[in-house]
């Protein structure tokens, strides 16, 4: 049951955090917004026209700060995703993975997806000093977004991050030491394991 539950958060989990990538909203002005990989313009006062384009490749982004965030933001989503898909078969088959203990059979890749995700949002917003965004933002600057408004993609990238990071720290198994046994308690399997020193 608990593996169930821990699949289908990491699955809903990878899902938001690739729509919160493909978003151009991460800042955006009346007539221009842009994100990670893509950006999108529209004429005044009709946003229902909009053009939008994407970064085909590294070479494509604008600014090396760009670059290293988009390379970190992909590498976190990637980690998420394998992390998930082995949750999943983790629920789905938990005979032949039920050796495994705590509460997962790799945290250690949603937690290096965390980082990942945490250090490319941090590198991003200094991209706002590239030509690129001082074009569309006018007197931006490092995480200074001039007259550019934070767009819903970047704060969902956010809660994405903060939430693989809960996620990876509930699910570390915990242990407990008592009279030289170490006790895993794993409330996914339903039972505790001793383990010999």
């Amino acid at each position: 049951m608990v593996g169930s539950v821990w699949a289908a958060l990491g699955l809903s989990l990878t899902c938001t955090w690739a729509l919160s990538l493909i978003s151009p909203a991460w800042f955006q002005i009346p007539t221009f917004s842009f994100g990670v990989f893509t950006y999108c313009s529209w004429p005044q006062g009709d946003s229902w026209n909009q053009s939008c384009r994407t970064f085909r490749s590294l070479d494509d982004i604008p600014d090396i700060a760009w670059k290293v965030s988009a390379v970190m933001l992909l590498g976190g989503w990637i980690l998420l995703a394998f992390n998930s898909i082995l949750l999943l078969s983790w629920a789905l088959f938990p005979k032949w993975l039920s050796s495994r203990k705590g509460s997962g059979p790799a945290p250690g890749v949603q937690v290096a997806a965390a980082i990942a995700t945490v250090v490319g949002l941090l590198v991003f917003p200094i991209s706002l000093a590239s030509p690129f965004a001082k074009e569309a933002c006018g007197a931006s600057s490092t995480y200074r977004s001039g007259h550019c408004q934070l767009g819903w993609g970047y704060v969902t990238a956010i809660l994405n991050a903060v939430l693989a990071s809960l996620l990876s720290i509930i699910g570390w198994p915990h242990t407990t030491k008592v009279q030289g046994r170490t006790i895993l308690i794993s409330s996914d399997t339903e039972r505790i394991l001793f383990m010999p020193e």
